[in-house]
Order: structure tokens, then sequence, then C-alpha cells
């Protein structure tokens, strides 16, 4: 058991702070806070937890190197791509970055971060499947409470808590798709499946299930566990979860065995 968890982090060095606009409040708005911390049982639970501290302001972890357009580094592809590796627009559409990156600057962040962070994930993952013979990799991220109607998930005339999300149930075999879904709905949660995430870049680029590489990003809401305009932490939401995430990676590490 691998979890990751990609856009906690919330630092910044001082070469990216040298570009940024973006208001300071949007650096954590726009973080999964304290999904850390939702996970603090999982090394006793069974899991090896690999967690970023860099802001997704500075590189997003979760995106292909290569995913950027023109409007936010030079050289870029003409697609519109404003919240690629490199984010140029917040999540409320303020501006990140006060001119478009030069590439060799986009290069300096890939060295520093995105390619040092995926060989860690991917050796990690490959002595895993060497030893135990597959190994499952649980792409752990909160989601907010959408603001437009258009965009809400609904589960039984309510949001949905948990979101797992596996590319259409590609990316990891469907016997632990569904414990995932077992231990939300054990727990009292709304589940609904790959909307409005369908995972990432790490889902569908490590999860091969023909390889015996299974990945599954497991998207929390935001509301059950912290107050999303003050970023205050609730404690009751947080032991809630925190027994959902330390019993899912219990049950998970047991139905390997």
């Amino acid at each position: 058991m691998l979890v990751e968890i990609p856009h906690a982090g919330l630092e910044l060095d001082a070469p990216t702070m040298n570009w940024l606009v973006a208001p300071t409040r949007s650096v954590a708005r726009d973080a999964d806070l304290y999904v850390g911390e939702l996970y603090a049982d999982a090394p006793s639970a069974g899991a090896t937890v690999l967690r970023s501290n860099v802001s997704r302001f500075a590189v997003d972890l979760n995106r292909a190197s290569d995913d950027f357009d023109g409007q936010t580094v030079e050289g870029g592809s003409t697609t519109d791509r404003p919240r690629g590796v490199v984010w140029r627009l917040t999540s409320e559409g303020l501006a990140v970055q006060r001119e478009r990156l030069p590439r060799e600057e986009l290069e300096r962040r890939l060295e520093h971060y995105w390619r040092p962070y995926h060989a860690t994930l991917r050796a990690l993952l490959e002595r895993k499947r060497e030893r135990f013979g597959h190994a499952i990799l649980v792409c752990a991220h909160s989601m907010p409470t959408p603001k437009s109607r258009g965009l809400r998930s609904f589960v039984q005339n309510r949001l949905a808590d948990v979101v797992p999300g596996t590319r259409g149930r590609t990316s990891a075999a469907t016997r632990w798709i569904d414990e995932v879904d077992r231990a939300a709905r054990d727990h009292g949660f709304a589940v609904e499946h790959d909307f409005p995430y369908r995972g990432g870049f790490s889902t569908g680029h490590y999860g091969r299930p023909d390889l015996n590489v299974h990945a599954i990003q497991v998207e929390v809401a935001r509301r059950l566990y912290m107050h999303e305009e003050t970023l205050v932490l609730e404690p009751a939401g947080v032991s809630r979860l925190q027994r959902f995430t330390t019993d899912l990676i219990e049950r998970l590490v047991t139905s390997a065995r």
C-alpha cells in the first residue's frame, strides 16, 4: 500500500515567488489542506505515505510534465490549459503569475520538484510490486463544495462525500475499487464514482492492473472536516475521516493478503 499526497503543500521557493501575483490566501485555498492529517494513521495501518510540501502554484505534481499551454509557458501548446503542470489561474480565476514563464523556469521547477517526486513514487511502487507481487496506490485528495449547480455531484439528493476516481474503472482491478466503495459507505458517506474527478496524472499513469499496479484517486469533501471559508479544521470531522482512511487501508491490506 502506498498513499501519495501531492497537493497538501504550501511551500514556495524564492524563484517561484518572483513570478507569483496570486494572493497568499489563494495558495491555501487551492491546496488540499490537512489531507496529510486525514491519513495520519496510514503507516500504522500498513501503508507507506509519500507527501509533497511544495505548493501546486510552483508545480502541480498530479499533471504530466508537458501539460502546459503557450499562455502559461513559452513554447507551450495552443490548447488552453490554465491549470496544467504550472497554474496560470487560480480556481477562482485570479492570475497566479505576473507573466508567461520562460522555459528555463519551468525546467528548473521540473528538475527540482516534479522529477524527484515521480522518481520516488515510481521506485516505491516497483519495490512493493517486486516484494508482494502487486502494489496498490491511493492518490489522496480533497474536493471543494461546487459553487455551480451544474458541477454538483448528487448521490441520493445530496452532494457526494467521497469520490473514487479510476478513469472509468480502468486504473485498478474491480476488487480494489469495490473495497473503497464499501469502506466509504460503511462509514456513512455518500459515494459517486469518477464525477466530478476521474483521477489525475498519477492515477492514469501508474494505474496498470495488467502489470499488478492498481491506482485509485480518493477525493473527500472538504466540508466534512473544515470550514471552507475560514479554512479552520473541525476536529469531529477530522476524527471521522481518520477512522475512515485507517479502516480503508486496513481493508485493502487485509484483502491483498
